[in-house]
């Protein structure tokens, strides 16, 4: 796993997006999440519990806990009454990627480069749509993939461009699991730290 910084991940455009309601929904949300300090994810509409709006979200440093998710939800609740996108009954829910995370940004795939990812395409590369392997190497454009099950013929590595992305998401693995918790516990520290030292920044002022 590589380490991007919180500058970087800021402003960065999301290589994948939604498309119709959930596009709108996104529209109104977004410049909320970016004013609080969050990064959009994802957004979707389910028939969950009748229908809910799913808005996955996290900091740019990449953490997310329950009290953030109450201050998103609390934050884009009433911009969405006033927009009105939706025209029928929803629950909101608001929730962090999770480990097994979708990959929207270049930056999610240089952070987890050496694990396992599956995704689809929009066109075909190299005659699939569909891939599963180990993200070896991230470029400007593309990324390329070392699949662990090539069908016969098939080479091992595989380059996809970011443009041909339709989904991609990490695979749930002991590995993923340990780095995953050890990156967050990282970042919560450098954000208390930073924390306490504007504190002790203001006392002397």
């Amino acid at each position: 796993m590589s380490d991007t910084t919180t500058a970087e991940n800021a402003n960065e455009p999301r290589l994948i997006t939604e498309t119709g309601l959930d596009r709108r929904v996104a529209d109104i949300i977004e410049p909320v999440l970016v004013d609080l300090g969050f990064r959009l994810v994802r957004v979707r509409m389910s028939g969950q519990n009748g229908l809910t709006l799913q808005v996955m979200t996290e900091r740019n440093d990449g953490t997310m806990t329950v009290e953030d998710c109450e201050e998103v939800s609390k934050a884009i609740s009433p911009v969405l009454d006033v927009e009105d996108p939706i025209d029928k009954a929803y629950h909101l829910e608001v929730s962090s990627p999770g480990i097994d995370r979708p990959m929207v940004r270049r930056s999610d795939f240089i952070r987890w480069q050496g694990h396992l990812l599956k995704c689809e395409t929009s066109v075909l590369v190299e005659g699939r749509k569909r891939f599963r392997g180990k993200i070896v190497s991230v470029d400007e454009d593309d990324f390329r993939l070392e699949r662990d099950q090539p069908a016969y013929g098939e080479e091992a590595g595989v380059t996809i461009p970011f443009t041909a992305l339709s989904e991609a998401r990490l695979i749930l693995t002991d590995e993923l699991i340990r780095d995953a918790l050890t990156a967050d516990k990282k970042a919560k520290a450098a954000r208390a730290a930073n924390e306490n030292f504007e504190e002790e920044d203001r006392d002397i002022e």
